[in-house]
């Protein structure tokens, strides 16, 4: 399933997010929530994060310091987790510090995995991903 779109939601006082309801089939057997390389937490299937994990460390040999860095960073700041009966999912504080998440937050589809991140976070990040893929586009020799 590709995660698209975004949508405006709210964590609730004890620190529930409703999950998109068109997402909640495809994450009824587990997710695993996850810190962001940006300032968002990732909502991935347990697979999706499992693929995900595999591929950033394919590269490298397993003895090399990044590989080991990285590999604890993505086992250490992520959580396997469910869906409660409402389609919401609990975000720690580990993760909800990680990206500064309040009340008023923004899910976002990002292909293999859903977003979430603070609702300001998010537009000034858009504003400025705007220009960057402008910019990459424009690199690559295609007009923008």
């Amino acid at each position: 399933m590709a995660f698209e779109g975004t949508a405006d939601y709210t964590i609730d006082a004890k620190g529930r997010l409703t999950v998109p309801a068109r997402y909640r089939t495809a994450l009824a057997s587990g997710v695993v929530l996850a810190k962001g390389l940006d300032a968002c937490v990732g909502i991935w299937t347990a697979d999706g994060y499992e693929t995900f994990k595999t591929a950033a460390l394919e590269s490298f040999h397993p003895l090399s310091p990044e590989r080991r860095k990285l590999g604890t960073y993505f086992s250490a700041n992520s959580l396997p987790t469910e869906l409660d009966a409402a389609g919401r999912v609990m975000v720690p504080s580990f993760l909800s510090d990680h990206a500064s998440l309040d009340k008023e937050v923004t899910v976002i589809g990002a292909g293999d995995h859903l977003q979430v991140w603070d609702r300001a976070a998010w537009t000034a990040f858009n504003a400025a991903l705007t220009d960057d893929v402008n910019e990459i586009v424009s690199a690559l020799g295609h007009p923008a």
